[in-house]
């Protein structure tokens, strides 16, 4: 590949963007550079404790005490100095690659002397730091960090813009080139420790840190040129190959279920195998015990993403993070070049859109790792298939003639980082979603466990008001076929004497959703059903509605972990209701609005609420309006279909009391009927066009 020289020289677009990488780095010209003497924290606490969002990082900000929330809280003193210090030691290392990239690409020596202050700095400063001694129990101890995770992170960047210098003819002095094997021998050894902690003593090897370790090792080996301890760091127990074939399932996917934590660990890979390749090793070809492999991944993302590009944020992570959307600018830069896949780069677009505006290659993602020419990069994808991914439990189901698709969440748990959520359901729309994930919140908010992790956060059923219990649901059926794609999925797990089973039907007029739970111990406990859609919800006004006179708050203490109810509409009629509302959305990210339009069918004795809830993990206090049917009784079908534009299904039971469960969907030009068999599933019985 061509060096940053080479890059700048050939491809206009790269020496654009490394002038406004200088213009960034401008301030710093005039300032003397402070690196923090402390040693971090945990990023996770830098989180307002009343709002629950990420609270406001300066980078150029050299030192702070007063720490704003979005929302004006102010805030000081402890975790939050010792979360922001993270902050400013990763923006530090950033800095210095980024003015190591800028020498590399247009020799002005300012920014060698920039990138080498900074790596000079913290080589002096890494031996004054003990082993952390505020770091949680659970955690591996770092020094200049309360978690040796982050540590590791911030090493490889470090070590990158070392390198990134040295490959350019940079020399340091005798004397700053024995602080810096002196921190890179440190490190070295305090990461060998970590990695004999985790694999051998806490026998965790499958673990997340296991691949940040041996990327920071890769990397010390590669600034120390070890090549004869890169072949331990490769095989053996915990080695590369090794977390490859247990940190990753056969389907693809890190085993956590996690889209989060899926790029966390393909990044840390990725690093591991640029510095493979300074020693002639090639990893990017690398496979598994059961095939699993770095493309893989990739193509694993690109199946799971939504046609605009968006990745859905299931399980523990971000739904929209700055730091993330660089992390998945330099993956899918990175695999873009080595890869040549048109396939990856609408995910790469909308990491861009997020971060600068628009699907261009652009910032210091780009100019490190991309490759040719820039230029528009494809924001949509050609016509995909739905999709099981039978190992990691998540099915995705798409059609051609229709704009929705689902993907629906059915497998493990996922360990630490899993939520309660078996049978949810995220759906996304072509421009963009409809009913998400809603994302996790920093870790230090109380909201993660209290909200965000809950069953009540997801699309999916609860008994008893009570979260599921951790356990793997299972796949019925799965049937993609030309007309539509049929998903049947099942726990039995969630709540003792409790079935539930969810039954999804794709086809190009409409989205159909009947999930049946059957109790099937003596008692009758209500059975809720959650939506959490995050646009304008249209109801209609409706004679059964009643309006609560103050809001009524259920399940949660009020604030912003509570679920208040703004309205009610039983059905105190003997037979089933048809009930219609729509959400409409404006296409923040892509400039386009859709509306989607709904039709649900309400049983005797059912209660449906329109709900306020948290939003958006990325800001809990903007608030959702969402639904959850009620029902109380031995068993229940909810029914919805959902349909692109305003004009809902009309929505029908049709079989008679003692047959199974049938019902009829009627749009213009079509009528079919559904029946649900306890053996078979979904049954499609009739179809017809309206006009016979």
């Amino acid at each position: 590949m061509m060096n940053l020289k080479e890059k700048a020289d050939t491809f206009s677009w790269v020496g654009l963007e490394v002038d406004k990488l200088k213009m960034e780095l401008h301030p710093l010209r005039s300032e003397e550079i402070l690196l923090p003497t402390e040693p971090g924290g945990w990023w996770h606490q830098y989180v307002c404790p009343q709002h629950h969002t990420e609270l406001i990082f300066d980078a150029m900000e050299q030192d702070a005490v007063v720490f704003s929330c979005s929302k004006g809280c102010k805030l000081e003193g402890e975790p939050y100095r010792g979360a922001w210090l993270v902050y400013r030691h990763q923006a530090m290392a950033r800095y210095a690659l980024q003015a190591a990239a800028v020498f590399a690409a247009d020799g002005e020596e300012f920014y060698s002397r920039l990138a080498r202050k900074i790596l000079v700095g913290y080589a002096e400063q890494f031996p004054l730091y003990p082993v952390h001694p505020d770091a949680q129990p659970w955690m591996l101890s770092g020094r200049a960090f309360h978690q040796a995770l982050t540590e590791a992170i911030w090493s490889t960047t470090l070590i990158r813009a070392y390198l990134l210098l040295v490959d350019d003819g940079v020399t340091f002095t005798e004397e700053e080139e024995v602080k810096l094997q002196v921190f890179f021998t440190m490190l070295e050894e305090s990461m060998e420790q970590y990695r004999h902690i985790l694999i051998y003593e806490k026998k965790n090897a499958e673990n997340n840190y296991t691949a940040w370790l041996n990327a920071s090792l890769a990397c010390v080996y590669a600034a120390k040129d070890t090549r004869e301890k890169l072949a331990s760091l490769l095989e053996g127990e915990g080695g590369f190959y090794h977390h490859l074939s247990i940190g990753v399932k056969p389907d693809g996917f890190e085993f956590e279920g996690s889209t989060y934590y899926h790029i966390f660990v393909l990044r840390a890979y990725l690093i591991t195998a640029e510095m493979a390749g300074r020693f002639g090793v090639d990893l990017y070809e690398a496979k598994g015990d059961q095939g699993q492999s770095i493309r893989g991944m990739f193509q694993l993302l690109v199946e799971l993403s939504g046609d605009n590009g968006e990745l859905p944020a299931v399980h523990d992570g971000p739904y929209a993070r700055v730091p993330f959307a660089r992390e998945i600018a330099e993956v899918f830069e990175i695999g873009c070049a080595v890869y040549k896949d048109l396939n990856f780069q609408p995910i790469l677009a909308n990491a861009y859109r997020y971060l600068y505006g628009q699907g261009l290659q652009t910032g210091l993602e780009a100019v490190l790792y991309g490759a040719g020419e820039s230029k528009e990069l494809q924001s949509s994808y050609r016509v995909r298939d739905s999709i099981l991914l039978p190992d990691s439990g998540f099915a995705v189901l798409r059609h051609p003639g229709n704009p929705l698709s689902v993907l629906a969440d059915f497998g493990e748990h996922g360990g630490s980082h899993g939520h309660f959520d078996k049978l949810h359901i995220t759906i996304m729309h072509r421009w963009g979603e409809v009913a998400p994930e809603l994302g996790m919140v920093p870790y230090g908010s109380v909201l993660r466990k209290e909200w965000y992790s809950e069953t009540v956060s997801h699309n999916t059923v609860t008994i008893g008001g009570l979260s599921q219990a951790p356990h793997t649901g299972c796949c019925c059926q799965f049937r993609q076929e030309s007309n539509a794609t049929y998903l049947w999925i099942r726990s039995d797990g969630a709540y003792e004497g409790a079935v539930l089973d969810r039954h999804l039907v794709l086809t190009d007029g409409w989205l159909l959703d009947w999930f049946h739970v059957k109790q099937v111990t003596e008692r009758d406990q209500e059975v809720d059903l959650w939506f959490h859609p995050t646009g304008h919800l249209l109801l209609p006004v409706d004679p059964h509605r009643v309006q609560t006179d103050s809001p009524t708050v259920l399940g949660l203490e009020a604030g912003y972990g509570s679920v208040e109810v703004l309205y009610a509409m039983k059905n105190e009629t003997d037979c089933t209701l048809n009930t219609e509302w729509n959400i409409r959305y404006e296409g923040v990210s892509t400039g386009r609005e859709y509306e989607v339009s709904t039709s649900t069918l309400l049983a005797p004795g059912s209660i449906m609420h329109e709900i306020r809830t948290p939003g958006i993990a990325e800001d809990p206090g903007r608030l959702l309006r969402g639904i959850m049917l009620r029902h109380k009784g031995p068993s229940v079908d909810f029914i919805s279909v959902y349909r692109d534009g305003h004009e809902p299904a009309v929505l029908k039971l049709v079989s008679q009391v003692g047959e199974p469960p049938r019902i009829q969907i009627a749009t213009t030009g079509q009528v079919v009927v559904y029946c649900l068999d306890p053996k078979a599933g979904l049954i499609q019985e009739k179809s017809r066009n309206t006009e016979e």
